[in-house]
Protein backbone atom coordinates (compact mmCIF):
# COMPACT_ATOMS: atom_id res chain seq x y z
CA UNK A 1 0.00 0.00 0.00
CA UNK A 2 0.92 3.19 -0.65
CA UNK A 3 0.40 5.35 2.00
CA UNK A 4 0.65 8.91 0.87
CA UNK A 5 -2.53 10.44 1.06
CA UNK A 6 -4.29 7.56 2.93
CA UNK A 7 -6.40 8.48 5.69
CA UNK A 8 -5.54 6.51 8.69
CA UNK A 9 -7.99 5.93 12.00
CA UNK A 10 -5.89 5.45 14.83
CA UNK A 11 -7.90 4.54 18.14
CA UNK A 12 -6.16 4.89 21.53
CA UNK A 13 -3.80 7.39 19.51
CA UNK A 14 -3.27 9.99 22.20
CA UNK A 15 -0.73 8.08 24.29
CA UNK A 16 2.16 5.35 24.08
CA UNK A 17 1.29 2.99 21.04
CA UNK A 18 -1.28 4.32 20.00
CA UNK A 19 0.67 7.68 19.89
CA UNK A 20 3.63 6.00 17.91
CA UNK A 21 1.46 4.43 15.59
CA UNK A 22 -0.08 7.47 14.45
CA UNK A 23 3.26 9.72 14.12
CA UNK A 24 4.77 6.38 12.10
CA UNK A 25 1.66 7.30 9.49
CA UNK A 26 1.80 10.59 9.42
CA UNK A 27 5.43 10.56 8.77
CA UNK A 28 4.26 8.20 5.74
CA UNK A 29 2.37 10.86 4.43
CA UNK A 30 -1.10 9.71 5.76
CA UNK A 31 -3.90 11.93 7.55
CA UNK A 32 -4.50 10.92 10.65
CA UNK A 33 -7.81 10.31 12.84
CA UNK A 34 -6.25 10.49 16.48
CA UNK A 35 -8.98 8.73 18.68
CA UNK A 36 -9.08 9.40 22.60
CA UNK A 37 -11.23 8.51 25.19
CA UNK A 38 -9.94 11.01 28.21
CA UNK A 39 -6.77 11.95 27.26
CA UNK A 40 -8.12 15.72 25.38
CA UNK A 41 -4.30 17.07 25.85
CA UNK A 42 -1.94 14.46 24.69
CA UNK A 43 -4.38 13.79 22.07
CA UNK A 44 -4.29 17.54 20.64
CA UNK A 45 -0.48 16.99 21.25
CA UNK A 46 -0.47 14.26 19.01
CA UNK A 47 -2.31 16.15 16.29
CA UNK A 48 0.42 18.93 16.53
CA UNK A 49 2.91 16.15 15.97
CA UNK A 50 1.25 14.39 12.88
CA UNK A 51 0.53 18.01 11.19
CA UNK A 52 4.18 18.73 11.50
CA UNK A 53 4.79 15.71 8.97
CA UNK A 54 2.77 18.13 6.77
CA UNK A 55 -0.57 16.11 6.62
CA UNK A 56 -4.26 16.48 8.21
CA UNK A 57 -4.58 15.19 11.66
CA UNK A 58 -7.91 16.04 13.72
CA UNK A 59 -8.71 14.53 17.35
CA UNK A 60 -11.82 12.82 18.13
CA UNK A 61 -13.25 11.65 21.40
CA UNK A 62 -15.58 8.72 21.97
CA UNK A 63 -16.08 5.87 24.72
CA UNK A 64 -15.85 2.63 22.60
CA UNK A 65 -17.73 0.44 25.14
CA UNK A 66 -20.48 2.53 23.89
CA UNK A 67 -21.55 0.76 21.01
CA UNK A 68 -23.36 3.69 19.02
CA UNK A 69 -20.21 6.13 19.99
CA UNK A 70 -17.63 3.44 18.35
CA UNK A 71 -19.95 3.64 14.93
CA UNK A 72 -20.39 7.36 15.29
CA UNK A 73 -16.48 7.76 15.69
CA UNK A 74 -16.18 6.12 11.81
CA UNK A 75 -19.29 8.58 10.72
CA UNK A 76 -17.00 11.19 12.46
CA UNK A 77 -13.98 10.23 10.44
CA UNK A 78 -15.69 10.27 7.16
CA UNK A 79 -17.45 13.47 7.39
CA UNK A 80 -13.88 15.08 8.44
CA UNK A 81 -11.79 12.99 5.75
CA UNK A 82 -14.34 11.68 3.07
CA UNK A 83 -12.13 8.80 3.03
CA UNK A 84 -11.00 5.68 5.63
CA UNK A 85 -8.08 3.34 3.99
CA UNK A 86 -6.72 1.88 7.47
CA UNK A 87 -8.33 1.29 10.56
CA UNK A 88 -5.82 0.63 13.60
CA UNK A 89 -7.42 -1.06 16.86
CA UNK A 90 -5.08 0.20 19.37
CA UNK A 91 -7.54 1.17 22.11
CA UNK A 92 -7.90 -1.42 24.97
CA UNK A 93 -8.26 -1.35 28.95
CA UNK A 94 -5.75 -3.23 30.83
CA UNK A 95 -6.88 -3.78 34.38
CA UNK A 96 -5.92 -6.48 37.33
CA UNK A 97 -8.79 -9.16 37.36
CA UNK A 98 -8.37 -12.34 39.46
CA UNK A 99 -11.28 -14.54 40.77
CA UNK A 100 -11.33 -13.30 43.83
CA UNK A 101 -11.93 -9.68 42.03
CA UNK A 102 -13.78 -10.45 39.21
CA UNK A 103 -16.79 -8.37 38.42
CA UNK A 104 -19.35 -8.71 35.48
CA UNK A 105 -19.65 -5.23 34.78
CA UNK A 106 -15.75 -4.80 34.46
CA UNK A 107 -15.51 -8.03 32.69
CA UNK A 108 -18.28 -6.76 30.33
CA UNK A 109 -16.60 -3.22 29.72
CA UNK A 110 -13.37 -5.03 29.04
CA UNK A 111 -14.61 -6.72 26.43
CA UNK A 112 -16.46 -4.02 24.94
CA UNK A 113 -13.60 -1.48 24.59
CA UNK A 114 -10.89 -4.91 23.76
CA UNK A 115 -13.00 -6.91 21.69
CA UNK A 116 -16.28 -5.85 20.14
CA UNK A 117 -15.29 -2.00 19.50
CA UNK A 118 -12.85 -3.40 16.89
CA UNK A 119 -15.75 -5.66 15.38
CA UNK A 120 -18.25 -2.78 15.48
CA UNK A 121 -15.24 0.22 14.22
CA UNK A 122 -14.72 -2.39 11.03
CA UNK A 123 -18.41 -2.98 10.46
CA UNK A 124 -19.07 0.66 10.40
CA UNK A 125 -15.74 1.27 8.05
CA UNK A 126 -16.56 -1.48 5.94
CA UNK A 127 -17.91 0.32 2.78
CA UNK A 128 -14.96 2.61 2.97
CA UNK A 129 -12.21 0.08 3.33
CA UNK A 130 -13.51 -2.08 0.53
CA UNK A 131 -13.63 1.07 -1.93
CA UNK A 132 -9.93 1.46 -0.76
CA UNK A 133 -8.87 -1.51 -0.93
CA UNK A 134 -7.97 -0.79 3.00
CA UNK A 135 -6.49 -2.48 5.47
CA UNK A 136 -7.48 -3.14 9.00
CA UNK A 137 -4.62 -3.75 11.64
CA UNK A 138 -5.55 -4.92 15.06
CA UNK A 139 -3.30 -4.90 18.19
CA UNK A 140 -3.17 -8.20 19.85
CA UNK A 141 -1.23 -9.34 22.46
CA UNK A 142 1.72 -11.47 22.68
CA UNK A 143 0.95 -12.71 26.64
CA UNK A 144 -2.92 -13.92 24.79
CA UNK A 145 -1.34 -17.64 24.42
CA UNK A 146 -0.48 -17.50 28.37
CA UNK A 147 -2.81 -18.49 31.26
CA UNK A 148 -2.80 -15.39 32.97
CA UNK A 149 -5.07 -15.55 36.06
CA UNK A 150 -4.02 -11.33 37.34
CA UNK A 151 -5.79 -10.52 34.10
CA UNK A 152 -8.83 -12.70 33.57
CA UNK A 153 -11.01 -10.48 30.82
CA UNK A 154 -7.71 -8.82 29.28
CA UNK A 155 -6.07 -11.81 28.20
CA UNK A 156 -9.42 -13.45 27.27
CA UNK A 157 -10.50 -10.64 24.98
CA UNK A 158 -6.77 -10.34 23.51
CA UNK A 159 -7.15 -14.62 23.05
CA UNK A 160 -10.56 -13.69 21.32
CA UNK A 161 -9.02 -10.56 19.42
CA UNK A 162 -7.00 -13.05 17.31
CA UNK A 163 -9.66 -15.63 16.51
CA UNK A 164 -11.65 -12.31 15.12
CA UNK A 165 -8.74 -11.15 13.23
CA UNK A 166 -8.92 -14.29 11.04
CA UNK A 167 -12.46 -14.46 10.76
CA UNK A 168 -12.67 -10.70 9.31
CA UNK A 169 -9.74 -11.24 7.44
CA UNK A 170 -12.03 -13.88 5.61
CA UNK A 171 -14.96 -11.81 5.99
CA UNK A 172 -13.13 -9.24 4.41
CA UNK A 173 -11.12 -10.74 1.63
CA UNK A 174 -10.38 -9.71 -1.23
CA UNK A 175 -10.78 -6.13 -1.02
CA UNK A 176 -9.73 -5.75 2.86
CA UNK A 177 -6.76 -7.31 4.27
CA UNK A 178 -6.47 -7.90 7.97
CA UNK A 179 -3.76 -8.38 10.23
CA UNK A 180 -2.94 -8.68 14.06
CA UNK A 181 -0.01 -7.21 15.45
CA UNK A 182 0.93 -9.22 18.88
CA UNK A 183 3.38 -6.96 21.15
CA UNK A 184 5.36 -8.38 23.92
CA UNK A 185 6.31 -6.00 26.12
CA UNK A 186 5.62 -2.55 24.03
CA UNK A 187 5.41 0.04 27.45
CA UNK A 188 5.49 -0.52 30.51
CA UNK A 189 2.57 -0.35 33.01
CA UNK A 190 3.05 2.53 35.44
CA UNK A 191 2.52 0.36 38.22
CA UNK A 192 5.03 -1.91 37.81
CA UNK A 193 7.88 -2.05 39.68
CA UNK A 194 11.93 -2.14 38.73
CA UNK A 195 12.61 -5.37 40.01
CA UNK A 196 9.07 -6.68 38.06
CA UNK A 197 10.63 -5.44 34.67
CA UNK A 198 14.21 -6.42 35.11
CA UNK A 199 12.91 -9.99 35.87
CA UNK A 200 9.91 -9.84 32.71
CA UNK A 201 12.81 -8.68 30.40
CA UNK A 202 15.13 -11.36 31.73
CA UNK A 203 12.79 -13.81 30.06
CA UNK A 204 12.84 -11.97 26.68
CA UNK A 205 15.46 -13.82 24.29
CA UNK A 206 16.36 -10.31 22.83
CA UNK A 207 17.00 -9.08 26.64
CA UNK A 208 14.86 -5.89 26.17
CA UNK A 209 11.78 -4.40 25.79
CA UNK A 210 10.03 -3.15 23.22
CA UNK A 211 9.16 0.55 22.42
CA UNK A 212 6.30 2.30 21.16
CA UNK A 213 8.21 2.72 18.27
CA UNK A 214 8.73 -1.17 17.83
CA UNK A 215 5.22 -1.47 17.69
CA UNK A 216 4.58 1.41 15.07
CA UNK A 217 7.35 0.09 12.53
CA UNK A 218 5.57 -3.55 12.82
CA UNK A 219 2.27 -1.74 11.51
CA UNK A 220 4.00 0.45 8.99
CA UNK A 221 5.38 -3.12 7.81
CA UNK A 222 2.61 -4.32 7.10
CA UNK A 223 0.67 -1.85 5.86
CA UNK A 224 3.64 -0.54 2.94
CA UNK A 225 4.60 -4.61 2.57
CA UNK A 226 1.64 -6.87 3.85
CA UNK A 227 -0.08 -6.88 0.56
CA UNK A 228 -0.44 -10.58 0.43
CA UNK A 229 -0.62 -11.14 4.03
CA UNK A 230 -4.14 -11.26 5.55
CA UNK A 231 -5.26 -13.49 8.79
CA UNK A 232 -1.65 -13.71 10.40
CA UNK A 233 -0.84 -12.92 13.66
CA UNK A 234 2.58 -11.08 14.03
CA UNK A 235 4.36 -11.31 17.57
CA UNK A 236 6.28 -8.35 18.33
CA UNK A 237 8.03 -9.27 21.45
CA UNK A 238 11.78 -9.57 21.09
CA UNK A 239 10.98 -13.36 20.68
CA UNK A 240 8.92 -14.08 24.08
CA UNK A 241 6.37 -16.28 22.38
CA UNK A 242 9.02 -18.78 22.38
CA UNK A 243 10.71 -18.96 25.75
Amino acid sequence: MELEGRVALVTGAARRVGRAIALRLSAAGCHVAVHYRRSEQDALDAVAACRSCGVSAEAFRADLADVAAARGLVASVLGRFGRLDVLVNNASFFEPMTLDTFSVEEWERTLRVNLTAPLVLTQAARAALEEAGGRVVNLCDAGAHRAWPDYLAYVVSKAALESLTRVLARALAPRVNVVGIAPGVAAWPEHYTESVRAEMTARIPLRRAGTPEDMAAAVHYVLRDGDYVTGAILPVDGGQYLA
